[in-house]
């Protein structure tokens, strides 16, 4: 049983069916009415002349000659017309059906002009100089709710984009991606900037504060957890009073030595602490055993299963963290957006410098886009009507424009008429 048949593709793109209308199909069948009774109204007042005869009066000669160049004038611009679209009565006269056969030629023609008289990079320019780019930009971008709803649109299509992006190529890609730059990034110089950040600012003081008094509070918290040690390693032989006043005597001793650092912010313990944080900082940009050892441990971490893990992960993370934040009209990456575009609108109104530089970078593009895709345009425009219909391009055009040359057979039949009489009186006075 033989399966559905598939639709071939159509070669031959259809015109535009706005062409095709009615209207215009009415108009151009009543203009040919028009001409064509003119023709036969000349065509019956020669009969009448001729049947007439010269013996009816002098007025007879006058009106005949009137008529017969009515219709020489008709008959020719008929086969001007019609010489346009196909060949008059089918007969193959040569120079005849010119849209038709040069239906391509006319195509090539038609994009050169365009090219050449439109797509330049002066007539854009000349355009643009005449119009506000900036002050039409701001204004469309400052109505209301359109900010809102750009933003909108610019999260749908980062939300259809990531649609369209694979994960399962993308995540290893950027995993691969993170752990060679940081394995190609000497960790070294990088900690002993961070470390030299932190002791410029004496943030490492306050580091050492924070672990003082977390080590104080834990202490604290843990006493009887201590006391409860110190009785297990004891002696049997030593009385309970006795380790309650050693461990007293040390926790306390232990208590207030962490009080004295902390509140001595030139304490020995703190400076021998800076002096030594600095000197680890000079080993790492000069000794190249320390930087060494930081790259150990650098590749260890690297290697560890849950960082692995981590970069593997982090190409989802941020996806669907962006993703979200674009689609909700609430996160803080659309209200971003939103101000923005405000911002931008404002700037484009009312700021002179952004305004004119605007101006003339939006001049730019538009001369170079016209330099860089004008033959694209007009390839475009040949191409398209040499695959046309060459039937159905005749057909159309002569609706579009046959009412207009149904006119100049309407014309041809008076001003013929016209111009018979004329030679035709000159003639008589001559005679």
């Amino acid at each position: 049983m033989p399966g559905p048949q598939l639709s071939r593709p159509q070669l031959t793109p259809p015109l535009a069916s706005s062409l095709d209308d009615p209207e215009r199909a009415r108009d151009l069948t009543r203009m040919k009415r028009l001409a064509t009774g003119l023709f036969l109204l000349a065509a019956a007042v020669f009969l009448a002349c001729v049947l007439l005869g010269a013996e009816s009066g002098a007025w007879v000669g006058y009106v005949r000659a009137t008529a017969e160049a009515s219709m020489v004038g008709a008959l020719a611009d008929w086969f001007a017309v019609t010489a346009l679209f196909r060949h008059p009565l089918g007969l193959p006269i040569p120079h005849t059906a010119i849209i038709p056969r040069k239906k391509d030629q006319i195509g090539t023609s038609l994009g050169a002009f365009v090219q050449e008289n439109f797509l330049t990079r002066a007539v854009v320019e000349e355009r643009l100089d005449g119009v506000d780019v900036p002050g039409r930009l701001g204004a469309f971008l400052a109505a209301p709710g359109r900010a809102e709803r750009l933003a909108g649109d610019a999260g749908a299509a980062l939300g259809a984009f990531a649609d369209l992006l694979k994960d399962d190529d993308l995540q290893p890609a950027v995993a691969a991606l993170v752990d060679r730059k940081l394995r190609e990034t000497p960790a070294a110089p990088a900690l002993a900037r961070v470390l030299e950040l932190v002791v410029e600012g004496d943030r490492h003081q306050e580091v050492l504060s924070a672990g003082l008094t977390g080590l104080a509070n834990f202490l604290a918290e843990n006493r009887l957890v201590f006391r409860a040690r110190l009785g297990d390693a004891s002696p049997a032989w030593v009385p309970d009073w006795v380790d309650d006043k050693v461990f007293d005597r040390v926790f306390e001793l232990l208590r207030g030595f962490l009080a004295e650092v902390g509140e001595d912010p030139r304490h020995e313990l703190r400076r021998s602490y800076d002096k030594r944080l600095r000197a680890y900082v000079h080993a790492l940009r000069t000794d190249p055993e320390a930087a060494a050892r930081v790259e150990r441990f650098k590749e260890e971490l690297l290697d560890h299963p849950a960082v692995r893990a981590w970069s593997g992960s982090l190409w989802t993370t941020a996806k669907n963290a962006v993703v979200t934040a674009a689609a909700d009209p609430d996160s803080q990456l659309r209200v971003r957006v939103v101000e923005l575009i405000r911002h931008g609108a404002r700037l484009l109104t009312d700021d002179p410098t952004v305004r004119e530089l605007v101006q003339r970078q939006f001049r730019r593009a538009a001369g170079y886009a016209v330099e860089r895709f004008a033959k694209d345009a007009a390839d475009l425009v040949g191409t398209t009507v040499a695959r046309w219909d060459t039937e159905e391009t005749s057909r159309r055009i002569e609706l579009q424009v046959g009412p207009d040359l149904q006119w100049i057979r309407v014309n041809g039949t008076v001003v013929g008429g016209l111009a018979g009489l004329v030679i035709y009186t000159v003639a008589q006075l001559l005679s």
